[in-house]
């Protein structure tokens, strides 16, 4: 109809064509009208416009350009009541479907109000499953919530006097009620967020299926050799009297310990160094500490086999001291005097010699080997107390070694630690009191601050201390290296993730799972009164499962022994009387309650979901957790893909703060704070829009500026919707749409351009990459649409008679835009999506854009070569407005004047007459009217500004180069302003031009 896109003569035949030439021979240069014309010509046009308003095809639309603050928040509230939000899901889960989408919600915890670290996550969840939804998957969305441990027992006992006479199910109770309460509030805003999820059957680690599946993990694993009790050195929480894993620590950078530098008296001289040393010479090793409070545990003193060691004398005393070759002259400077070196030898040198302990008479230390002592601090000398250190603990099983603890749960030192330390707290006036012991036996050299990083409690963020107990472990040594070659089988996004876990999970050899709470999962153990032995089999946790599933793990707390544990499994186990039996009192780790929720949720054989995705936190926490249950349960990682986002820091990068007074708080972004001029109301879609617009996949700032920027941006988008909902008016695209193959070239063109719009922002979606989903919809929507396309089709839109095909081939192209715009910002934009389908002026999807699929850009728009032409146009176009500009490009004609060759045939296309004020080409070049010409008039005005340009043109996939020169010249239009059409077609004043007349002579007018 208006000429199909074809690839030009020349480049099919890939010769050249000779060129009919257009040489403008004695045409004429007459001066615009419009610019002769008399003051009150504006004042008369604008009587004639008035009366030919009722001629042209205005937009119509009832949708708002931008929503007032105050009814945005009741707008999508109208819209999910209206849209069916709340059944969204379950519609989905009924539907038939080819393929699922397992999405696994990591439970977030039970014991605060939304913030927007919930809403970062829960809101990337979302954009994800309705992108899966909307392509057909049946989508598989549970969300959960992290209910036990230490945090919601703190929180839930705060307001409570005199806890310390609750019993262990008052606490339980109060526990729980703490953490349902926390639920509600959560669940009511991710919902308000616009969460799609299946609310009716939400998991909660304390229901009693998901406890009972997590026992059978539980012994599963114990049954393969992976659990184990053992008696060594974990992280112990004082404040919080147990023990946590190493996910369960926070670094305190500007920590201030007591160091101290302390000699050990030889006691027997390395056979070695007999020589150098001997009874006329007493000698004494340098070894530095942070930790005073350790020494009276110290068994030994550990050296770098590999490393030198000095003999030196102070030159202060007299005193002969033995330490690191590279530490002499920082440790002579610290203690304020000089080191004179007598001997140097190899720390081999050292072995078979020992100490006296500094403070217990009596006591040897020995001089022993290890490969954790450094050089980059201290003596190079190591105090070695194998009840409070990691290391320490290797060595002292390593050489049979003592590894008794004199600290008890609370931090204090016990009875065995002697009268003067007994009941001290070993942080506090504890380390005090050996630092004074140490200063009475003579051997402090030297006391200071020391600021270094340090393990706090994550929680009551108090510090943590190393302490030797019987504890339940997974041995993660025998697990990890299966689970890194199944991590390395699991896409990470970024992948720069996956090396970080990696790294985590290596560096972990164990993982201490038990608790010495009540608030928790019990660890279905008994313990034979007299011996501490433990009964553990697949009877007795069989029983107790099958308890819990039905009564929940109160249970354990509130039935007598004799229902939990049988006679008979009694019996099997060799015993004698079940009252012979306690039941264990330590509860499992949060992390194994949340890490063995693929047990619970997960559907089918394989029970493995298509993503994970969470904050990079959960790098060592949840992730690991997950994986390492798995991978030793059934041999298998849990997921499929990994996506990790960052967390949310104030807009200036800072952390959120009360004390700054930038914290953000979702609820008041979406309904506005007491003061709306401060806190106005945004509405969910603004906070969905800040999270995917942002780069999660590093720290996402935000604040009052980035979110007053998001909502500027969705009023951008609004204004470009309401355009084309406005010109849809009176379009039915089911009768009213042009084929393609018909269609003016301009439009083929956006087609094409709507097809690669659609197939980059599905590979982004699939990719997790929502912040480029979003910068393809803004450029889409500024550059083609507005900035380009909506610029040059109004003349067609609002002029032409209403069913013209020129005008209902625009039509057809501003329905398939805004259908694929609008479903392309669907998963982020749920709520305006809506609102837009509810103000379509035509039926196209009653059921509303989530029921409705993805996004259909057809195949047969895409048409490789057509951008040349459209390209090439507009590389003029742009040169013509530049040389007038500022000035309103419909007083004037272009000329354009190209050698022969394959731009001027693509513009031939454009344009089949010389001249002509209706061609698609001068709809690109927005003029008056467009001259197209092989060569320059020859009576080309001598003031006429030439812009000339080159325009390389590229086909068959760069088999085809061509680079065209063009010319380009601006001339004021001769003809009168139309007064219905504005532009210069006129041949006389007040009059409509012969367009106009014929368009309103078929309607009547």
């Amino acid at each position: 109809m208006f000429g199909a896109w074809r690839a030009p003569p020349l480049a099919l035949a890939g010769a050249r064509v000779r060129l009919r030439a257009r040489t403008g021979g004695s045409w004429g240069w007459a001066r615009s009208a419009a610019s002769e014309a008399n003051s009150s010509q504006p004042l008369e046009e604008s009587r004639q416009d008035s009366q030919y308003r009722d001629t042209v095809l205005l937009p119509r639309s009832r949708f708002p350009a931008q929503l007032p603050g105050r009814l945005q928040p009741e707008t999508e509230l109208e819209t999910q009541q209206k849209c069916g939000f709340s059944e969204l899901y379950s519609w989905q889960r009924e539907r038939k479907a080819k393929q699922e989408f397992c999405l696994h919600d990591g439970p977030p915890y039970a014991n605060g109000d939304p913030h927007v670290g919930h809403a970062l996550n829960k809101i990337l969840k979302d954009i994800t499953n309705r992108f899966y939804m909307m392509r057909g998957y049946k989508v598989h969305y549970v969300p959960g919530w992290d209910c036990h441990g230490l945090p919601i027992e703190l929180k839930a006992l705060s307001e409570v006097k005199g806890v310390e006479n609750l019993s262990p199910m008052q606490i339980r109770q109060r526990a729980r009620e703490f953490a349902e309460r926390a639920i509600e509030k959560q669940k009511s805003a991710f919902i308000r967020w616009g969460v799609m999820a299946d609310w009716a059957n939400c998991y909660r680690t304390f229901d009693p299926k998901y406890e009972a599946n997590q026992l059978r993990v539980f012994y599963k694993m114990y049954d393969k050799g992976f659990i184990y009790q053992d008696y060594k050195p974990v992280f112990w929480s004082p404040s919080a009297k147990t023990a946590l894993a190493e996910a369960e620590l926070e670094y305190n950078e500007k920590h201030v310990s007591r160091s101290v530098y302390m000699k050990f008296p030889l006691l027997k001289a390395p056979p070695k160094l007999a020589s150098v040393i001997d009874g006329s010479s007493p000698a004494s090793v340098l070894v530095w500490t942070t930790q005073p409070w350790t020494v009276p545990a110290n068994q030994a003193v550990c050296y770098m086999p590999d490393s030198a060691y000095s003999i030196v004398k102070c030159t202060t005393t007299g005193e002969r001291f033995i330490l690191a070759a590279d530490r002499v002259e920082s440790t002579a400077a610290v203690l304020d005097t000089q080191f004179e070196v007598i001997s140097t030898c190899k720390g081999v040198d050292l072995a078979d010699g020992s100490c006296a302990h500094p403070t217990i008479p009596g006591r040897v230390s020995p001089l022993l080997p290890a490969n954790h002592v450094t050089m980059a601090k201290g003596t190079g000398l190591v105090h070695t107390a194998p009840a409070h250190g990691m290391e320490d603990y290797s060595v002292a099983s390593h050489h049979q070694l003592p590894t008794d603890c004199l600290v008890d749960e609370g931090g204090f030192f016990t009875e065995a630690a002697g009268p003067e330390l007994q009941n001290k707290n070993v942080l506090e006036e504890g380390n005090e009191a050996v630092v004074q012991m140490l200063q009475t036996a003579g051997s402090l050299l030297k006391e200071e601050k020391y600021v270094h990083s340090y393990p706090y409690d994550w929680r009551t963020k108090k510090p943590m201390i190393i302490r030797a107990s019987k504890q339940w472990f997974v041995n993660t040594a025998s697990v990890k290296a299966a689970a890194q070659e199944v991590l390395k089988k699991v896409k990470v996004i970024p992948t720069s993730a996956a090396n970080r876990m990696l790294e985590t999970l290596d560096r972990r050899t164990f993982w201490c799972i038990s608790r010495q709470r009540c608030w928790g999962v019990p660890i279905p153990v008994f313990y034979q009164k007299n011996t501490g032995e433990c009964l553990i089999n697949s009877e007795t946790v069989a029983d107790v499962i099958k308890i819990v599933e039905q009564q929940g793990t109160d249970a354990w707390w509130t039935l007598p022994i004799e229902q939990l544990l049988s006679k008979e499994a009694v019996a099997k186990a060799g015993g004698h009387d079940v009252l012979d039996y306690v039941k264990g009192q330590d509860v499992l780790d949060i992390w194994f309650d949340s890490g063995t929720s693929w047990a619970h949720v997960l559907e089918g054989a394989e029970q493995r979901a298509d993503t994970y995705l969470e904050g990079k936190d959960q790098l060592g926490g949840w992730f690991q957790s997950s994986l390492l249950t798995s991978v030793a349960a059934r041999k298998k990682a849990p997921y499929k893909t990994l996506v990790v986002h960052g967390f949310t820091l104030g807009e200036k990068g800072e952390k959120m703060s009360k004390s700054i007074g930038n914290v953000v708080d979702p609820d008041v972004v979406i309904n506005g704070g007491e003061d709306h001029t401060k806190d106005p109301p945004y509405g969910a879609d603004v906070l969905r829009w800040w999270v995917a617009e942002s780069n999660v996949f590093t720290e996402v700032l935000v604040g009052p500026v980035v979110l007053n920027a998001a909502r500027d941006d969705i009023n951008k988008l609004r204004n470009t919707l309401r355009f084309m909902l406005g010109n849809v008016a009176g379009f039915n695209p089911e009768t009213d749409s042009i084929p393609a193959s018909e269609m003016y070239i301009v439009d083929q063109y956006m087609l094409h351009l709507l097809q690669d719009y659609g197939s980059k922002v599905t590979e982004a979606y699939k990719e997790y990459d929502y912040s480029k989903v979003v910068r393809l919809l803004q450029a889409f929507c500024s550059r083609n649409l507005s900035n380009f396309y909506f610029s040059i089709i109004k003349d067609r839109l609002y002029c032409e008679e209403e069913k013209d095909p020129k005008r209902r081939s625009c039509q057809t192209v501003l329905a398939e835009a805004l259908d694929m715009v609008v479903r392309s910002f669907a998963p982020i934009l749920p709520h305006l999506a809506e609102e837009v389908f509810q103000h379509l002026p035509y039926k196209k999807g009653s059921e509303g854009v989530f029921r409705t699929g993805w996004i259909n850009a057809s195949a047969v728009w895409k048409k490789p070569g057509i951008e040349e032409a459209i390209e090439g146009a507009c590389a003029m176009r742009d040169s013509f407005l530049g040389s007038i500009s500022g000035k309103n490009a419909l007083e004037y004609e272009a000329i354009i004047v190209i050698e022969p060759g394959l731009l001027f045939e693509l513009m031939e296309a454009l344009q089949f007459e010389e001249t002509s004020s209706v061609s698609q080409l001068n709809e690109i070049m927005m003029a008056s009217q467009t001259t197209l010409l092989s060569e320059l008039p020859k009576e080309t005005p001598a003031d006429a500004n030439v812009i000339k340009g080159t325009f390389l043109i590229n086909l068959e996939g760069g088999d085809i180069r061509e680079e065209s020169s063009y010319s380009v010249i601006a001339l004021p239009v001769a003809k009168a302003r139309c007064p219905r059409c504005r532009r210069y077609t006129s041949p006389s004043s007040n009059t409509p031009c012969p367009r106009c007349l014929k368009v309103m002579a078929a309607k009547g007018s």
